[in-house]
Parts: C-alpha cells; sequence; structure tokens
C-alpha cells in the first residue's frame, strides 16, 4: 500500500528537481532540453518506484536496487534520457561499448548532477558536491573517455569557480567550442562530434 506521505515526498521531490535543471539549462541556453527533462519520471513505471522507495534523501532508485537487485524504473528511465551516460552505451561486434555524447547532453548530465546535488544535500549542498558524487562511482561506469573528460572537467571548474562562473564558461566557451574545449586543458587532440 502506499504512504501519502511517499507520494507528497516523491512528487515534491522530482518537481523540484525538473524545476532546477530545467532553470539551469535554459541558463546554459538548452530551452528544449529543459523543457524535455525527466519527463519519463511522471510515467507510471518511475512513478511506481518513485511513491514506494521514496527516501528524501537519496534517489528511489538506489532503494530498489539494493532491495531487489535491479530497477525497472531505472532501465526505463536511461533508455529516454540522453543526459545519462547509460543511455550512449552500444552493442557491436567486440561486444558493449560506450559512445562519445553530444556536447549539448553532457551540459544537461552536467545541469542533472548540479540539481540533484542541491535537492538531497539541501543546506549541505556546495560547489563540491557534483564532483564529489561523480567521483564517488567514477571508477564503476562504462563512460566514453571523452565524455568522462569533458563532465569531469566542468564538475572541476565548479568546484574551483562557482555555479555563475561555470555557466558563463560554458555558453560562451564549450556550447560553442565543445570537445575541443578539452584540447586547451589537456594537450588531447579529441574532437567534437
Amino acid at each position: 500500500m502506499l504512504s501519502m506521505h511517499k507520494v507528497r515526498g516523491h512528487l515534491k521531490t522530482i518537481n523540484q528537481h525538473k524545476a532546477k535543471v530545467t532553470q539551469l539549462c535554459f541558463r546554459c541556453h538548452l530551452y528544449k532540453q529543459g523543457i524535455l527533462h525527466d519527463l519519463s519520471k511522471y510515467t507510471w513505471t518511475e512513478l511506481k518506484t518513485g511513491f514506494t522507495y521514496f527516501q528524501g534523501f537519496r534517489s528511489p532508485i538506489d532503494a530498489q536496487k539494493e532491495d531487489i537487485g535491479y530497477s525497472l524504473s531505472w532501465l526505463h528511465h536511461k533508455g529516454r534520457n540522453k543526459h545519462h551516460w547509460e543511455y550512449w552505451l552500444d552493442n557491436g561486434p567486440n561486444g558493449v561499448h560506450p559512445v562519445k555524447m553530444p556536447v549539448n547532453y553532457v551540459i544537461e548530465m552536467f545541469c542533472d548532477r548540479v540539481a540533484a546535488s542541491m535537492i538531497y544535500q539541501k543546506d549541505q549542498y556546495t560547489n563540491h558536491s557534483a564532483l564529489d558524487y561523480y567521483m564517488q562511482g567514477r571508477n564503476r561506469i562504462m563512460i566514453h573517455p571523452d565524455t568522462d573528460r569533458l563532465i569531469l572537467f566542468l564538475l572541476q571548474y565548479l568546484a574551483n569557480h562557482g555555479l555563475d562562473d561555470t555557466i558563463d564558461f560554458i555558453v560562451h566557451r564549450v556550447r560553442k567550442e565543445g570537445y575541443s574545449i578539452l584540447e586547451d586543458k589537456t594537450g588531447s587532440s579529441s574532437k567534437q562530434n
């Protein structure tokens, strides 16, 4: 049986998250992505998990995975939202491999991670929070090396320069130069898709 406390709590959390990501995407000039961000969270497949496993301090998906070993909600979500690195896994002759994400989705991933940190951490949020969270799981993910370097660069930039300067940098440099922005910092020859 669903608890009204969990239903209200989950709806409040996803609405706050969606509003914050939309705001950040708009600031990064990603208007369509801001509007469409995470709409799949309002489907019954994903709402049911949220209503059942809501805790208020972390994603219900993590609680569902701990409880039953997987999350149908997550499988549904990652297959419909291009700002998740998991969306960009493909199966080829040599098995599953990561595909480099288009820059606009890496920027949306940045907005998503920052907003999630703000919503779940509340008063404990700092400009280092999203980077810390990314680093906790970085050794367990299958992300394209260039995508990893770009999201890591953006999260480190946030930790060192703050949100306003990072968004300014995204708008004036990253959206225009894409992956080539990494050449200035790392000496690599990675190019934008």
